[in-house]
């Protein structure tokens, strides 16, 4: 059982943006499958046409609007609760500005090796169409994962939790799943351990995470399968 606390950093990113960013950073380069994680809340700036290969990236709000196009021809804007994803392939190039105000996660998902050449792709999730769960004062929205309209080339569970004070969750890991869970607002307790804002807990060969509220809180949970592959990454390239 292995569970490692980590904190976020303040790095410059984009067209006058600063993210916190989880990884990748000096000690952390990556975490198989995961490549990137960046919280932003930005008004204004953003980020102007660049390109990517090599991976899957998902871009969830917890607030205000993100604009999307690319040139394949995409162009869409999802707000607060929705989801816009893409799968990079062999290359793309878009864009990503704020609606007035952005308020939200960015995640990359390496391709395995045999899929780094394949077609890239768009597509998203409005707020409604994210299934939803409450209960004993926790809620849980399921970005990927079962029931969820965005799916990926790796196998992924990605959650948003909200947690009401005094609220607990018990909740098994996927088998074979590595990952962390990021703490958004708030302040929780892992298997016992503390997490506060802007840390997350790296946890693997942990079948079972029992998590607790000291106030209200929201989290994401991020496990996935990993491809037991090197990760490449040169700036916005994952080889």
């Amino acid at each position: 059982m292995s569970i490692t606390m980590v904190s976020s950093i303040s790095v410059p990113e984009g067209d006058g943006v600063i993210v916190k960013r989880l990884m990748p950073v000096a000690g952390l380069r990556n975490f198989d499958p995961f490549v990137l994680w960046d919280h932003f809340n930005i008004a204004g700036g953003g980020f102007p046409d660049h390109p990517h290969r090599g991976f899957e990236a998902i871009t969830y709000l917890f607030d205000g609007g993100m604009r999307h196009t690319d040139n394949l021809g995409n162009s869409g804007t999802i707000h607060g609760g929705g989801a816009q994803a893409f799968t990079a392939g062999r290359g793309m190039v878009h864009s990503e500005f704020p609606d007035g105000h952005a308020h939200g996660i960015q995640l990359w998902i390496n391709l395995p090796q045999r899929l780094k050449g394949m077609d890239a792709a768009y597509r998203q999730a409005e707020a409604s169409s994210i299934p939803e769960h409450s209960a004993h004062g926790v809620t849980i929205r399921t970005i990927v994962g079962d029931r969820s309209s965005i799916t990926l080339q790796t196998p992924v569970e990605y959650l948003e939790i909200s947690m009401h004070a005094g609220s607990s969750l018990q909740r098994a890991v996927p088998t074979g799943f590595r990952g962390f869970i990021y703490v958004i607002e708030g302040e929780i307790t892992i298997n016992g351990d503390p997490v506060a804002n802007g840390y997350a807990a790296f946890v693997e060969s942990t079948p079972t995470l029992s998590i607790e509220s000291t106030d209200s809180a929201r989290l994401m949970w991020c496990f996935g399968k990993p491809h037991h592959e090197p990760i490449f990454q040169h700036g916005p390239f994952v080889d």
